[in-house]
C-alpha cells in the first residue's frame, strides 16, 4: 500500500460514513405499506463496533432518512446519525467542535455524487469500489470490497492496524 494512504490513515480520530451504497448494497426495499427495508453487512457492523472500542466513533450523515438506520446504529454503537442532510459538508463544523479534531483526522467513506463536497474536505476520503467515477477520481483509497459487502470493515482493519490497535482487538477477542 502506498506510503501516502497510510499516513493519512495513521491520523484517523473519527469515521464518517454514507449508508446507502457503503453500509448497504444502495438496495431500498419498500413493503406494501410503504416501509423501507436495508440490508446491512455483520462485518461491516464489528469493524465500525471495533473502532469504538479503541476510541475512534462513527458517525453516519445520509442525505435519505430512513427508519431502518436507527437500528442498526444502534447495534454498531455509533456516535451520532446526521439524516437528510444536503449538503453533507453542513455538518461538518459540529462534528469537528463535538469531537475536537480537525478536518485532517477524519475519514470519509463514500460512493455517490452527494458525496462529493464531504470526500473533498476530510484528510482521508475513501471510495468503495462500486463508486462512481466522479467519486473515485477525489478518494485518496478504493477499498477491494462494494459497498454493503465489507467495505466498511476493510476501511476499519486499515485504520486499526496502520494505528498499531490491532492487536489489541485480537486480544480482546482472544481472551
Amino acid at each position: 500500500m502506498e506510503e501516502y494512504i497510510l499516513e493519512r490513515a495513521k491520523k484517523v480520530k473519527v469515521l464518517l460514513l454514507d449508508v446507502d451504497g457503503v453500509l448497504t448494497d444502495g438496495k431500498i426495499i419498500y413493503d406494501s405499506r410503504g416501509r423501507d427495508s436495508k440490508f446491512f453487512n455483520v462485518r461491516d457492523g464489528l469493524g465500525v463496533y471495533m473502532l469504538k472500542k479503541v476510541g475512534i466513533p462513527t458517525v453516519l450523515i445520509t442525505a435519505k432518512g430512513s427508519k431502518a438506520i436507527h437500528p442498526r446504529a444502534r447495534d454498531m454503537k455509533v456516535d451520532v446519525v446526521y439524516e437528510n442532510i444536503s449538503p453533507k459538508t453542513v455538518v461538518l463544523d459540529k462534528i469537528l467542535k463535538k469531537y475536537r479534531v480537525s478536518v485532517e483526522e477524519l475519514c470519509f467513506v463514500g460512493d455517490d455524487l452527494v458525496d462529493l463536497c464531504l470526500l473533498k474536505r476530510v484528510g482521508f476520503a475513501v471510495a468503495v469500489f462500486n463508486a462512481c467515477p466522479e467519486i473515485k477520481r477525489v478518494s485518496h483509497y478504493i477499498t477491494l470490497r462494494e459497498g454493503g459487502h465489507g467495505a466498511v470493515r476493510e476501511v476499519a482493519e486499515l485504520i486499526l492496524k496502520t494505528q498499531g490497535k490491532w492487536k489489541e482487538v485480537i486480544n480482546f477477542y482472544d481472551s
